[in-house]
């Protein structure tokens, strides 16, 4: 196929690669639009937040909610006296997830590597834990810091092995409710098994639903999971991802034709290596990646091309990304995908300098907006089709959130049409700055320019 001339690709590279043009980056990557994107894949993992000096770990954040739980749930009963000062868990708990959202969300708008951003967002995505379980909420952003970014341009394996085991994914999937029906306490107590997490492992996270494995592959692989759960009050390991013999069902198991040993805990761990390797695994991986990139239904070369990337090198990240990169598909001048929320308040923050916006401002918006991080409706993660993104409801809230941005931010409207080259590069067309130079004000002018159509897609 032919390509863009690279002053569209450099717009791709900072759009569609990135989170948003920030001031002169559209101009950087001209010379060089796929080495622009490449330099930021070449460093370290992104592991550094934003204020993350005020963030907690997901064993502290855990402790310290159902310490605040269990003091309320007392004082409710009666055994202590209630007062205006007592504990408050979902006071905790809503204060850990706002500064979670607000680091992530500013260091997305302020980082000079939004290429690597990205691919957290698409892997933390992938694997989701939802703040809607009470629970999940105050620790969702610490999986995120403690099981995504880690591993991001590590290897598929090591960041599903992490993602399986952390806490909240355990809280959010009920894998802290499932004990072997045939364990020591299974039979002692006649509670059994939940195949929550077994089954989204298969079905979401690694083979996809046309992998091939059965329901009986669910129930086993359940089995084998039995044993992991997370530490409470009545062990030292307190919120920290454990593993309990004597609630791990007993025997051999057989998973997609391959049997286990009983091992206790490595029982699990080896099933998950083996299905992170499998031939589903990496096409099922590919399609995401496409349709994340290329299109909503992702053309077939591109497919195979990532498919045998991640066979070949064994499930690297890094490599898989820069395989993306190497996609002639993913450079094609139709902005075929709509930004997220999350995407169009990111792109908005760094195209107009605000990363310090107040943090009111970002929170509101993204629950306006409909895609507050950490808060997907199901474990399938939030939807990557425009056909989610683009209802009347949708643009209708978008264009509330522009004209929000262009009152709190109208100063950096002065010269309107350098602010659309700034930020959409060849795509801010003369239609575009013939609106903005006739828009009422620099507050209009900055909500037209986030409600236009190059703006909001990628």
């Amino acid at each position: 196929m032919s390509l863009p001339d690279r002053q569209t690709q450099a717009v791709i590279a900072a759009n569609r690669f990135g989170l948003g043009a920030r001031e002169g980056e559209i101009r950087e990557a001209e010379g060089d639009p796929r080495g622009w994107v490449r330099q930021q894949l070449a460093g370290p993992a992104p592991t550094r937040l934003a204020g993350d000096g005020d963030l907690w770990s997901s064993r502290d954040s855990y402790s310290e909610f159902f310490r605040l739980l269990k003091q309320r749930q007392q004082m409710d009963k009666g055994a202590a006296a209630p007062g205006k000062d007592g504990p408050r868990p979902a006071a905790f708990s809503r204060d850990r997830y706002n500064a979670e959202i607000l680091a992530r969300t500013r260091t997305a708008a302020a980082t000079t590597r939004p290429a690597a951003e990205r691919m957290v967002w698409f892997w933390s995505n992938h694997f989701t834990v939802s703040a809607y379980r009470t629970s999940v909420a105050p620790i969702a952003g610490a999986f995120e810091r403690e099981a995504i970014r880690p591993h991001v341009f590590g290897r598929f394996e090591d960041m599903l092995l992490a993602a399986t085991f952390h806490p909240a994914m355990m809280l959010y999937l009920d894998q802290h409710k499932s004990i072997g029906p045939n364990s020591p306490r299974g039979q002692r107590n006649g509670r059994g098994l939940n195949e929550n997490l077994g089954r989204e492992v298969l079905e979401l996270h690694t083979l996809g639903v046309d992998g091939g494995y059965t329901q009986k592959d669910v129930t086993t692989f359940a089995k084998a999971l039995t044993g992991w759960t997370v530490g409470d009050s009545h062990r030292s390991e307190d919120g920290a991802a454990i593993y309990v013999d004597a609630i791990h069902e007993p025997g051999d198991k057989t998973i997609l034709g391959r049997t286990y040993a009983d091992g206790g805990r490595e029982q699990a761990v080896q099933a998950l290596r083996d299905v992170a390797a499998h031939p589903a695994t990496a096409r099922h991986m590919a399609v995401k990646l496409a349709r994340h990139f290329v299109a909503d239904d992702p053309p077939d070369g591109a497919v195979a091309a990532l498919a045998r990337t991640f066979r070949d090198t064994g499930g690297d990240l890094r490599a898989l990304t820069e395989a993306v990169v190497d996609l002639d598909m993913a450079w094609g001048a139709e902005q075929r995908k709509v930004k997220t929320p999350q995407e169009y308040v990111v792109s908005s923050l760094r195209g107009l300098e605000t990363a310090r916006l107040d943090g009111p401002v970002i929170l509101n918006a993204l629950r306006v907006l409909g895609q507050r991080p950490f808060w997907a409706p199901s474990p399938a993660g939030w939807s990557d089709r425009a056909d989610n993104l683009a209802g009347p409801d949708a643009l209708y809230r978008r264009i509330e959130w522009a004209a929000q941005v262009g009152r709190l931010t109208g100063r950096r409207a002065e010269n309107p049409a350098r602010l659309a080259r700034s930020m959409l590069g060849v795509l801010a067309d003369r239609r575009l700055a013939d609106a903005l130079d006739h828009a009422g004000s620099p507050a209009q002018a900055i909500a037209l320019l986030l409600s236009s159509p190059q703006f909001q897609r990628r």
